[in-house]
């Protein structure tokens, strides 16, 4: 079933030395998406340079990833493990300068910085103790966290998206609309024909809620109401009713209580739509 919800979407900003924690990135937001976004009215959309940014010529490619991608973005999520990545004009590289715009806008940042083990020739010194510097300006800014392998990184990043996504403003404030404009908004009227009207009215009248059909010989009967509603042999007004009883179901609006549509009950939607039919 189709369903309304707002779109976030989440920019992952890091170096190149850390696939595996994009790819986790990704996973956790599907995830997430795939529990709850139909409840809580969310829709967490994951955003990379690599696959929602076009050509263009005219500017330095930071500045166009910026524009592009960076500025549609209402979460950020960064790592970090060896490296701190390749420097732009303003920055000491584009991730940093993506972290820190996105941190200037006002808009929530969660940043991760690795520990696991890594082979001594394979460290770049350079982009090490640049990395190192810039860790060391979070530590001041605020909260980062430090993980020693991708198995706790998906768990802690998993963890704290649900605190994000509990906590922050920007997120809770959808699912408490969503949740009283549902609560207080009026029940849809269906596009019932005249005899599912007819009949879904007498069902709401009816003390016990309860349709009874009977089949006749080339027809049907109909009772609700304590009283005879409906009885004819003709085959087409016969096939009428049949259909309204049908659409009845298929709305949700009664259900059928012993199989084979002998005995059906009105719903609790039921009472709800047939209190919008005029008489």
């Amino acid at each position: 079933m189709s369903y309304q919800a707002t779109v976030f979407n989440v920019m992952i900003a890091s170096p190149g030395d850390v696939g595996a924690e994009r790819a986790i990135i990704r996973t956790v937001l599907a995830e997430w998406n795939a529990v709850h976004s139909a409840t809580r009215k969310i829709v967490l959309l994951p955003v990379g340079w690599e696959t929602h940014s076009s050509p263009e010529m005219g500017q330095h490619p930071q500045e166009i990833i910026n524009r592009q991608v960076l500025a549609q973005c209402d979460l950020l999520v960064g790592a970090f493990w060896t490296r701190l990545g390749t420097p732009t004009p303003a920055h000491q590289s584009g991730t940093v300068e993506e972290i820190e715009r996105h941190i200037a806008a006002g808009k929530p940042t969660m940043l991760y910085f690795s520990g696991k083990p890594v082979a001594p020739d394979s460290i770049d010194p350079m982009q090490y103790a640049k990395l190192k510097d810039f860790k060391a300006s979070c530590r001041e800014r605020g909260l980062y966290v430090q993980y020693d392998s991708v198995e706790g990184f998906k768990d802690e990043f998993t963890r704290h998206l649900q605190l994000k996504l509990n906590q922050e403003g920007a997120f809770t404030a959808v699912t408490e609309s969503s949740f009283w404009e549902t609560e207080s908004a009026s029940p849809p009227m269906p596009a019932l024909s005249h005899e599912a009207k007819l009949l879904l009215k007498s069902a709401s009248r009816d003390q016990e809620g309860i349709v009874f059909r009977q089949k006749l010989h080339g027809g049907i009967m109909l009772v609700s109401e304590r009283r005879e509603f409906i009885s004819t042999v003709d085959p087409r007004e016969a096939a009428r009713w049949e259909a309204a009883l049908k659409q009845l179901y298929a709305e949700a609006l009664l259900e059928d209580v012993k199989g084979g549509g002998i005995v059906s009950k009105i719903t609790a939607r039921g009472y709800e739509v047939a209190d919008l039919i005029e008489e």
